[in-house]
């Protein structure tokens, strides 16, 4: 039996979690399968598209158990099952932002999301540009902690000296890398706390009418 695309994309993310991002190409792939290169490429024509296939994959089982029925607790639960995916194999975050992965656990995620928020009576703008937040939050957020568990924090207290930096200095406590699971909740919450006014305010410069910005047409919402 030949090699079937799951296994091409189980084998994507055993080198990813073992190598990183970096060390993620189609050779090693084949390698970690103990395949031909062009068994890999059958699947996948470029690393491009293995990428796309294996970040679709992260979100396979957001949606596997049931979710909670009232808003905003469904909301939040698809937030972190997503946060919970992406944290569940190194540099996954990363990987994810570097693609546009127009895939069907994306799309089912995706849909998901702003279905809840249109049941709330949300409009189809504020819908769409509030998945496009938390996913973005979510993505930047998980880069960070996920380069962490590599590196050391970003900002030490001999960085920021309260003499230069009264203000960094103060919240020092606040950004270390133990952090992240509450700056992770305090966000979600400000945007949810925000839905209400976003509904009626619009950037500068964008278009009330019909246009791209308006309630009726939200342009092309990301998958992811």
């Amino acid at each position: 039996m030949g090699t079937t695309r799951s296994e091409i994309v189980d084998a994507t993310l055993a080198v990813l979690d073992e190598h990183g991002l970096d060390g993620v190409t189609m050779r090693a792939v084949a390698a970690r399968l103990g395949v031909q290169h062009n068994t890999v490429r059958w699947h996948a024509s470029s690393k491009g598209r293995l990428l796309e296939l294996a970040s679709d994959e992260l979100l396979a089982h957001c949606l596997d158990e049931p979710l909670p029925e009232a808003f905003p607790d469904r909301l939040r639960e698809l937030s972190r099952r997503c946060r919970t995916a992406l944290l569940s194999h190194r540099d996954a975050a990363r990987m994810v932002a570097g693609v546009f992965a127009a895939e069907p656990h994306t799309l089912r995620y995706a849909d998901t999301v702003i279905a809840t928020l249109l049941a709330a009576g949300h409009s189809p703008r504020t819908a769409a540009w509030t998945h496009w937040s938390i996913f973005y939050l979510t993505l930047g957020l998980t880069q960070e902690q996920q380069a962490a568990q590599e590196t050391a924090p970003a900002l030490h207290p001999d960085q920021a000296p309260a003499a230069d930096y009264p203000a960094l200095a103060e919240v020092l406590p606040y950004v270390g890398p133990d952090s992240f699971d509450q700056r992770f909740e305090f966000a979600l919450g400000l945007i949810i706390a925000g839905l209400s006014r976003a509904e009626g305010s619009v950037g500068p410069g964008a278009d009330t009418g019909a246009g791209a910005g308006s309630d009726g047409d939200v342009g092309s919402v990301p998958a992811g």
